[in-house]
């Protein structure tokens, strides 16, 4: 890679950056929906899984900015470094998990209680919508910033606010506690039918399947690390204004004693954006949803026999009294506003993401793609995945929108695994020895991919399923 200067690191303390995305989409359908759903079916207890699997993410978003940072490249072209064919199965993975639009389809099921508009409906409206708004946009990385930002703000306060109102002290109190009950694992959650919801819970418990991945993007078009000497990718609409995008990344000097101190200002940065804008909203956001969830159980007694035996969406309509045990029904009708804001907000953010993931390893590595540029790579890959979530609601195999959603959840944790596994091979044979991860970063990874591959192997070979 051609040598260049890192730029100055901005403060450590911040407020707005590129993990608003992670957070968008780790403040998604699992802390919302599936998790509150286990808690239902199994108590506050089961919620130590929530805490490894969230705990086990974070260190794995430090992990891919590291080669992010200092390339300007996204993992894609590092496991492109190691080996192509492995590059090209993330390819193939990303068309085959996010062909199912599981959160969108999650949040138009609450907008249906809401408006009476049948889900799928509101689904292919909203995707239409996400096409729309990403096509008209100049730059997209800063709008979706500046609107992720505020649902996320409106999404973490509103809810900490009802929960507040709906639960009390001995709510929050199992709550944290059921983060520490390490080992409770009921013998119900070992069936068939609820063993591969719990592991599909456990890869949602944060940005799940490839988000991980497409957030090395996300840093690039942020102007993070060497990511500053990359252009930007823009609308459809404006695709004409785009810069040529160099053919490679680019390395700093790592025997320049002020580059390395650069370097390590970087690092403080991306690890506040890791432990307290990843790890801790997402745990604040999941606090108050166990804590309603646990007040939905009181407001509504038969909701864990009804989830049991199939009304699976059940556990919404639990949720949504328990808000309006507050004070008035209205807040029954705010929560389910909220579930549909999460199915949008998490779908904004998925789309973008998958959209550029492809597009930036097509114009890479498929020859004669260049003389399209990016941003037109990136809205062909955005429209198609529309076109294809709206088949999939209308005429999709799956059973509604709550079984699109396990069927997502699942199928994320293989690309999980592998990409733990990729992660160790990229970050310790491409970049120089100075910046490489220590032993228990590379100890903490090596885990992660044991943890998704094993449990998803265990649930083929003990159960012969994937999803239930």
């Amino acid at each position: 890679m051609p040598i260049r200067k890192l730029p100055e690191a901005p403060p450590s303390i911040h407020l707005l950056g590129p993990t608003v995305f992670l957070v968008a989409l780790g403040v998604g359908m699992g802390e919302s929906y599936m998790w509150p759903r286990l808690v239902l079916i199994f108590g506050p207890e089961i919620r130590w899984l929530f805490l490894i699997g969230v705990t086990l993410q974070a260190v794995v978003m430090l992990e891919m900015a590291r080669y992010a940072m200092a390339t300007g490249e996204s993992i894609f072209s590092g496991a492109a470094r190691v080996a192509k064919p492995v590059m090209w199965f993330f390819f193939i993975t990303a068309i085959a998990v996010y062909i199912w639009p599981g959160h969108l389809s999650a949040g138009a099921a609450a907008l249906e209680q809401i408006t009476g508009i049948p889900w799928y409906v509101s689904g292919c409206a909203g995707l239409l919508l996400v096409g729309v708004v990403f096509t008209m946009a100049k730059v997209i990385y800063s709008l979706l910033e500046n609107v992720l930002s505020i649902l996320i703000g409106l999404l973490v306060v509103g809810t900490a606010v009802i929960a507040s109102l709906v639960g009390n002290l001995q709510d929050l109190t199992s709550t944290i506690a059921g983060m520490f009950h390490f080992g409770y694992f009921p013998e119900a959650a070992m069936s068939p039918e609820w063993f591969p919801v719990v592991v599909g819970a456990i890869a949602f418990a944060g940005p799940s399947g490839m988000q991980q991945m497409w957030y090395t993007l996300h840093l690039r078009d942020s102007g993070a690390g060497m990511g500053s000497h990359i252009p930007r990718i823009r609308g459809l609409r404006h695709a004409g204004e785009e810069e040529a995008m160099p053919s490679r990344g680019f390395m700093f000097d790592t025997d320049d004693p002020a580059e390395m101190a650069k370097w390590r200002g970087w690092r403080r940065w991306v690890t506040f954006d890791a432990l307290l804008l990843f790890w801790g909203v997402t745990m604040l956001v999941t606090i108050s949803f166990t804590v309603l969830a646990q007040s939905a159980s009181r407001e509504n007694p038969d909701v864990k026999t009804l989830i049991e035996t199939g009304e699976r969406e059940a556990a919404l309509t639990a949720m949504s009294d328990a808000f309006s045990s507050a004070g008035s029904p209205v807040l029954g009708t705010v929560f389910l506003g909220f579930i549909a804001l999460i199915g949008l907000n998490a779908t904004l953010g998925l789309f973008d993401s998958f959209s550029r993931g492809q597009a930036d390893m097509t114009y890479n590595f498929v020859p004669g793609a260049k003389r399209f540029g990016i941003s037109r790579l990136y809205a062909a890959f955005l429209w198609g995945v529309i076109l294809f979530g709206i088949l999939i609601l209308l005429f999709g195999p799956a059973d509604g929108p709550s079984a699109i959603l396990d069927v997502l959840a699942f199928l994320s944790t293989f690309a999980m695994g592998a990409y733990c596994v990729v992660l160790l091979l990229v970050n310790n044979r491409m970049l120089p020895k100075p910046i490489r991860p220590r032993w228990w970063s590379n100890l903490i990874i090596g885990l992660g991919a044991f943890f998704y591959l094993g449990m998803l192997f265990y649930s083929l070979v003990q159960f012969g399923v994937v999803v239930s």
